[in-house]
């Protein structure tokens, strides 16, 4: 939908379009990429544009060959490209490849070559398993912004493609593929976006749950060193998800069973068979994989690899071995409803009938395998007492689970940005008509032309404002809305509190500050 000052803001591009018509088309190094140009939505497409070489064969598990080395020539850039194979996939489909290093880059139409636009580019979630860039259409950004920006996603290596560790891809290979991938895409930034109007030096990331946790690892990449790679993070829900090292005993464990399931399990050299075996083989590989761990969401994940990842995120921000940039992050009341109940093992189900304590413990140590039994008995007798929840177990463990892995990181990510002298804002989203789980704030970004109610209408237009102006301005800013402030404190207080009409400033609580300090002192034992 088009709001008043969106459409004079169209109108004014049209106007100008033919001073963009050589945009349709952008001349890169390696290959001419002919994009969409709509005259309705004010926006030229360039979708599909290739940012490396394909990940297959002796390309598994290695570092992404960015830029392409091959020629292109003319390419047809209205189209998506592949998306990447996802966990959960026995085979390949006709959207889906291992040959999937692609981006999208969505231009407003009037954008010439030197207009040096800021960029904002976006990570999409699924666990580091699944997603695509396909679930993030630009529509909702590039149109309402009061300055023009350029909105980019890209597809990255998941599962078992993505983050397959273990002693062997490190040894021949390459840990958190996926991470990498990302790192590469922001380097073809850097490289190419001033041909499609950008500036490379206003480039913000951002993304959402697993998004949300791949520009955490950006930011703390490679000791905090982004090269300027990146000049603001945003980040919805961060995941801040159970990161072993690559020879412990539960990536090992998941590497010799993935690879048994591939039919490699006695080869002399397994990565090498690994990298001859079919595609759908490794497909179907890894989805067994998951299917036999059925207390688990999402087993394949960043691994603490000691190169890329050389602290884990709590230590890191801690000591303050980050990026040096601004940050916008934020989570949900809700964060962690409804996980336990979609796990086949109903000993971890807190949904079950037959919920207890132990199903609660399970339940966390399916997603944290270190969690020690005395750390529970703390967390459910000093923090989470059942009787807070009306002696629901399944209420006190998406809490828990919620906080320790979303809810708190974003309160870690802002305080230590204040804490090192950094701008800092978080946010609360809690909103009981569009709902307050995990992912429900991405009604405001990504769901086409749908017209809320009056309340919720006005909601999504001031975040949509707010986050745009971040990315243009550095400061968050809604015409329409209520000043949000920088966080002031350790917790990243005050946050903005994202309620169907009534936007106003919260302080994180005494009592969810002493609990995400008991999460975060937990940092070791759960790898966190």
């Amino acid at each position: 939908m088009l709001f008043p000052t969106d459409r004079i803001v169209l109108l004014a591009s049209i106007a100008t379009v033919a001073n963009a018509a050589a945009l349709s088309t952008v001349t890169l190094d390696y290959g001419t990429f002919t994009g969409l140009t709509d005259t309705t939505n004010g926006i030229i497409y360039f979708r599909g544009v290739r940012y490396a070489d394909p990940p297959v064969g002796d390309l598994r598990w290695r570092a992404p060959v960015s830029p392409p080395t091959t020629q292109l020539g003319n390419v047809d850039a209205s189209v998506y490209g592949n998306e990447c194979i996802a966990t959960t996939q026995t085979a390949t489909t006709s959207t889906t490849s291992e040959d999937c290093l692609f981006g999208n880059v969505y231009v407003p139409i009037a954008t010439t070559d030197t207009s040096a636009l800021p960029i904002l580019i976006y990570f999409h979630g699924g666990g580091f398993e699944g997603g695509s860039t396909r679930d993030a259409p630009p529509e909702n950004l590039v149109l309402p912004s009061a300055q023009p920006l350029i909105f980019v996603t890209f597809e990255y290596r998941l599962g078992q493609f993505g983050f397959l560790g273990g002693t062997p891809v490190h040894d021949d290979g390459l840990l958190n593929a996926g991470l990498l991938d990302q790192k590469a895409a922001l380097v073809w930034v850097q490289r190419y976006i001033s041909k499609f109007g950008g500036d490379p030096t206003r480039v913000t990331i951002w993304g959402e749950s697993a998004g949300a946790g791949a520009t955490m690892f950006q930011l703390i990449g490679e000791g905090g060193a982004n090269t300027n790679l990146f000049h603001q993070a945003m980040g919805d829900s961060p995941s801040l998800s159970f990161l072993p090292h690559y020879t412990d005993d539960y990536v090992e464990d998941l590497f010799t069973q993935f690879a048994g399931l591939a039919g490699c399990g006695g080869s002399t050299d397994v990565m090498e068979c690994l990298r001859a075996a079919p595609t759908n083989t490794l497909a179907s590989a890894g989805s067994r994989t998951l299917a036999n761990r059925t207390s688990s969401l999402y087993p394949f994940a960043p691994i603490a690899d000691g190169s890329f990842i050389q602290e884990r995120p709590v230590e890191a921000f801690r000591n303050g071995n980050f990026a040096r940039v601004p940050v916008l992050f934020g989570s949900n009341t809700n964060e962690g409803a409804h996980w336990s109940a979609s796990l086949p093992n109903p000993n971890a189900n807190t949904s079950s009938p037959n919920a207890t304590e132990t199903t609660v413990y399970n339940f966390i140590t399916g997603q944290f395998s270190t969690f020690a039994t005395a750390s529970f008995q703390t967390a459910i007798t000093e923090f989470y007492p059942l009787s807070d929840y009306n002696g629901s177990f399944s209420l006190q463990g998406q809490q828990m689970y919620g906080e320790m892995r979303y809810i708190c990181s974003a309160v870690m990510i802002t305080g230590a940005a204040r804490d090192f002298g950094l701008s800092a804002y978080q946010y609360h989203w809690d909103n009981p008509t569009l709902s307050s789980d995990h992912g429900a704030d991405l009604n405001a970004f990504f769901d086409g032309t749908e017209v809320f109610d009056s309340a919720d209408q006005a909601l999504v237009v001031a975040m949509r404002s707010y986050f745009t102006s971040f990315a243009t301005s550095g400061t968050p800013v809604a015409p329409t809305s209520i000043t949000w402030p920088a966080a002031v404190d350790s917790n990243g207080s005050p946050r903005i509190l994202l309620h169907p009409g009534d936007i106003m400033l919260e302080n994180v609580t005494d009592a969810l500050s002493a609990r995400c300090a008991f999460w975060h002192g937990l940092a070791a034992e759960i790898s966190t």
